[in-house]
């Protein structure tokens, strides 16, 4: 009888306990403009981020993630609604609360959905994305070293307070204290820095500091933009003088590694804290951006621009059953991340989201994904880019670029004048044009009265701040 009784009452406990989730963890790390050419591994040799170089060691780097754009010089509100409810920038809200974004359908799978950092898509709609947020800051800049941080309080946006350390080291105690957490069912944590983004302010004994004079200034530097690209006097633009000097831009570029060295120590914490949970095994853990920034890239100072240095964004995600130190080719909008995680989790997503579904690249980075892309600025830039081939076009001002980016990633050498490439520039400005209709985007590729294509700065005191 005895041995039956044994019996009897190990069925009834493997019946009544609940069973391990096989579902992974998600731990995601966002940036506020940070250039995809910041980061040691990926060939940056003048820049210090060992714990993003670990990362990078455990998964796969896209070498092609890109930010699509936006309609406002705040390119971070459209490119994180761009992110969360994996819809393109022609379809999104961005104070998202007309959709369901993705954290709230991992929320709606069984996921504990969590949040520390910036959020700049309307305070309101925090709730209806996040279970739990702490220490929220919920505008577009501010000096992190005395940001307006609260938390979600009854359902909505407690009142705030200045936090006593640096906002990026406050939104990584609050993420390290819920990794400590015991979890009973997955989570997905969010943690979106408001750094790098200026003021490149961190705290005085930070000990990583950049010569300005060793920091070589990027190789498609200008003094000046050559033209009017619809956006020459924006809050960004007026960060430095014009012509941009060479010593200022050194050390600005100082000073923005000195900010990514920054968040580079805060997510080796986290990423330690994770190591050392019972989730460590079992989390994808993604890095990227909201854009890139230009420093000095083509005489420009922000990222108001469709060039590489403004749309090109990193991404790393590492994981269980994700290749580990590769890179890829593969080319991707930041809006096809979320519905990748969620193929890996078994989470159905929104059914307003477009993005790809990118596994099969993460488990064989020699997959491709995107064919081409499409990126837009206001209604004064739109570009188009292949695997090899990107054409810029400015319709306010009739004028067109075309670079060859296998030889040319710089975009230094502009070949849309030269005739032996007429045929490929009517072919992709074509190929733009139906993108453009397929994406439901209305703005012109050519207006009836182009503005003078020639700028001048204006003079000191006359710039008016515009949003940045």
């Amino acid at each position: 009888m005895r041995p039956l009784l044994s019996f009897l009452f190990a069925l009834t406990c493997a019946v009544a306990a609940p069973a391990a989730s096989t579902q992974p963890n998600i731990l995601f790390i966002f940036a506020d403009d940070q250039r995809a050419d910041t980061i040691a591994a990926l060939g940056n040799r003048h820049i210090q981020t060992p714990n993003l170089d670990r990362l990078v060691r455990r998964g796969v780097a896209f070498n092609r993630a890109y930010m699509q754009g936006g309609m406002q010089g705040a390119t971070c509100v459209p490119s994180r609604a761009m992110l969360l409810s994996g819809r393109s920038l022609f379809h999104i809200d961005e104070k998202l609360t007309r959709d369901e974004t993705w954290p709230a359908a991992f929320g709606r799978a069984g996921y504990t959905t969590f949040i520390s950092g910036k959020w700049h898509n309307t305070p309101a709609s925090i709730p209806l994305s996040f279970q739990r947020a702490r220490a929220m800051f919920t505008g577009g800049m501010t000096n992190p070293m005395k940001a307006p941080l609260g938390n979600l309080e009854g359902g909505r946006m407690g009142p705030t307070k200045i936090s006593p350390k640096h906002a990026c080291e406050t939104f990584a105690d609050e993420i390290i204290a819920f990794l400590r957490e015991p979890h009973a069912t997955p989570f997905f944590a969010y943690l979106p820095f408001d750094g790098p983004h200026d003021p490149h302010i961190v705290p005085d004994d930070f000990p990583v500091r950049y010569d300005p004079e060793k920091i070589p200034l990027p190789a498609n530097y200008l003094p000046l933009h050559p033209w009017n690209n619809g956006e020459m006097a924006v809050r960004d633009e007026q960060l430095l003088p014009w012509p941009r000097p060479p010593a200022e831009v050194r050390a600005m570029l100082a000073d923005y590694y000195r900010y990514i060295s920054f968040l580079d120590m805060l997510i080796g914490r986290v990423l330690d804290t994770l190591d050392a949970s019972p989730a460590g095994k079992n989390t994808l853990v993604v890095f990227a951006a909201d854009s890139g920034v230009a420093r000095g890239s083509h005489g420009l100072i922000g990222k108001q621009n469709v060039y590489e240095h403004s749309m090109r964004v990193p991404l790393i995600i590492a994981g269980p059953g994700i290749a580990a130190n590769r890179t890829t080719d593969a080319m991707c909008y930041l809006y096809d991340v979320l519905p990748t995680l969620g193929a890996l989790a078994g989470v159905a997503g929104p059914k307003t989201s477009e993005g790809l579904d990118l596994s099969p690249t993460l488990r064989d980075p020699a997959q491709p994904a995107r064919l081409a892309l499409l990126f837009a600025y206001r209604d004064v830039q739109r570009a188009y880019r292949d695997d090899r081939w990107k054409l810029i076009r400015y319709p306010q001002i009739d004028r067109t670029q075309l670079f060859d980016l296998a030889g040319d990633p710089d975009e230094r050498t502009n070949l849309a004048d030269r005739p032996e490439h007429a045929a490929r520039v009517a072919a992709m400005t074509a190929a733009l044009a139906t993108e453009m209709k397929r994406l439901d985007d209305v703005a012109p590729l050519t207006v009836a009265n182009p503005k003078p294509a020639a700028w001048s700065p204006p003079p000191p005191g006359k710039t008016k701040a515009g949003k940045g």
